[in-house]
């Protein structure tokens, strides 16, 4: 499963949000893990894949202080998203504000996940990388 190309969106409503019928069609059930990406955007991971790999975080010792703080700040920001049957989900108020979404957002494919981005954001990204 890869998640790919790049999808243009806007909200119809307070932090919701249409996830592209060829992304909802990679997830294994109406559900899926959000969560904070990199460079300001939202990660969204197929639920049974991401807990998966969120295993890995647990081998090491309880006694590792910054392992305790990476998975503490990585949970507390991780929350699974229910989809509607019209293929919609709602954005909690603490992603939306970490991530600046406003009116126009572009959902993109990155491999072994997604990422939800501002619209103006991610054009500045794509100019940065290109240059």
């Amino acid at each position: 499963m890869l998640f790919l190309g790049e999808y243009q969106g806007s909200f119809s409503g307070p932090g919701r949000l249409l996830l592209p019928k060829k992304m909802r069609e990679l997830l294994k059930g109406m559900s899926f893990v959000l969560t904070r990406g990199f460079d300001g955007c939202l990660a969204g991971y197929d639920s049974i894949e991401y807990e998966q790999k969120a295993q890995g975080l647990f081998l090491g010792s309880l006694l590792e202080g910054d392992k305790t703080a990476e998975k503490r700040m990585l949970f507390a920001s991780t929350v699974y998203v229910e989809i509607d049957d019209q293929g919609r989900f709602v954005i909690p108020k603490h992603l939306l504000e970490y991530s600046n979404l406003n009116k126009k957002v572009v959902i993109v494919g990155a491999g072994d996940h997604f990422e939800i981005w501002d619209d103006t954001r991610w054009h500045s990204y794509k100019t940065s990388v290109s240059a």
